[in-house]
């Protein structure tokens, strides 16, 4: 068969490697990909239309059989329904389905609807109203951009005027553009964070092994929110009892609730969880799989992914079972100096050879291109995700930075304290 990847991150290098390992699979494609992706994968630049008609004309033309959707967007914008109507299979929830991330204030008001344990919550449509709610409950809270914001919509706010500035930002200055034109204000809730992801077809639910990813830029969690600075697999906070805890009082009631608003949700659900004494609740759900935490998921993965994302389309995820790799998974995220705000492109990439031939590791490209002598440059914040398996926790964090010091280039950060928090239980 022939499967086409949409995306040009880690997690589309991390899928499209795991589909050319399945016996299943002939020929693989990425729209746009990147200089990683290229090596195994036929790439083509195909603007994304509105309809998408251009893509599912190139999708019907090389008899793909297959389109596995990386990113947010493409589902928001309703890519699943516009290859449905061509009869063409795309795994991934439906545009209806996928306001669960594409509209936060849609996702707060199914989770209380349904019973679904998350923080308090108050929506708003004009900053002058967030702004007095804000004075009136006080700080830290939680000012959220309802819409998509590239993983950095959430800002967690320690002062009343610190919650004044993201509603100005937000809602006034409009840094996120329409997806601030509502805002989530919520309670701040502390514990450990988890993300609990699950494949579905919309009734049966197949959990995948549990992940923690490090959103701030800096160690110790200081900084900015970025798309994710790495992340580990499993995570120790979600024990088998905190599994069934999730499962039913979260992951089975969110695709219940679901499929009884009209808005059947098959492909990946995404669970970012506070753990704290009283149990699990949700800061947010996301319809794919995370970035980086695809790079520790996926690699754990000792089944063949292609029967599953199959089986999630044709409504027949009851007759697949996963099998998982004991080893722990740690991922450690290279970026662009500067990344999140401004950074520059186009440095040369070196020691990727070196980094890859280490047994154990495998380097996903997030944010890559060549230059015109075929070496590796920059081309994003977010540049590489180096992922390294061990026999413990330990043993993947010294490995994954170990191959992470052997690769280079200018004004490369990342952190160095990926998985601080299984180290410090």
């Amino acid at each position: 068969m022939r499967v086409l990847v949409i995306g040009s991150g880690g997690r589309e290098h991390t899928y499209l490697w795991k589909i050319v390992q399945s016996p299943m699979v002939d020929k693989v494609y990425c729209v746009p990909g990147n200089a990683g992706i290229a090596q195994i994968a036929e790439c083509r630049d195909i603007a994304l239309s509105a309809d998408f008609s251009d893509l599912a004309d190139f999708v019907q033309a090389e008899d793909i059989d297959l389109t596995v959707v990386g990113p947010e967007a493409p589902l928001a914008a309703g890519l699943v329904d516009q290859f449905a109507s061509r009869g063409l299979r795309a795994f991934g929830p439906s545009l209806s389905a996928a306001e669960l991330e594409s509209s936060k204030s849609f996702a707060k008001n199914l989770m209380n609807k349904y019973n679904i344990p998350t923080a308090e919550y108050r929506i708003f449509h004009h900053p002058a109203e967030a702004t007095a709610y804000v004075k009136k409950i006080g700080a830290p809270i939680v000012v959220k951009a309802s819409g998509l914001a590239a993983g950095k919509g959430v800002l967690l706010c320690q002062t009343e005027n610190e919650a004044r500035q993201a509603i100005q930002d937000i809602m006034v200055e409009r840094v996120f553009g329409a997806a601030g034109d509502t805002v989530v204000i919520e309670e701040f809730l502390e514990g450990e964070e988890a993300t609990f992801t699950a494949l579905t077809d919309g009734e049966t639910i197949l959990p995948m092994v549990t992940s923690q990813d490090h959103k701030p830029v800096f160690d110790g969690d200081r900084g900015l929110n970025t798309g994710g600075m790495g992340a580990y697999s499993p995570a120790p906070v979600v024990t088998e009892e905190m599994h069934h805890k999730i499962m039913t009082e979260i992951i089975e009631p969110t695709i219940r609730g679901m499929a009884n608003e009209g808005r059947m949700f098959v492909g990946i659900l995404y669970a970012g969880l506070m753990i704290d004494a009283e149990g699990p609740k949700v800061l947010e759900f996301n319809c794919r799989l995370g970035d980086p935490e695809a790079q520790v998921i996926l690699p754990r993965l000792g089944s063949d992914l292609i029967p599953a994302l199959e089986a999630c389309v044709n409504g027949t995820l009851n007759q697949v079972q996963l099998e998982w790799k004991p080893e722990p998974a740690v991922c450690v995220v290279m970026a662009s100096g500067g990344y999140p705000q401004r950074y520059e492109t186009g440095k040369i990439i070196t020691g990727l050879m070196e980094a890859e031939a280490m047994d154990d590791v495998i380097v996903f490209h997030a944010g890559t291109a060549t230059d015109k002598d075929g070496d590796f440059i920059t081309n994003g914040g977010r540049v590489l995700g180096v992922t390294a398996l061990g026999r413990d926790i330990k043993t993947a964090i010294d490995r994954a930075y170990e191959a992470v010091g052997k690769i280079h280039f200018d004004k490369v950060h990342y952190r160095r304290d990926i998985g601080y928090r299984v180290m410090n239980r």
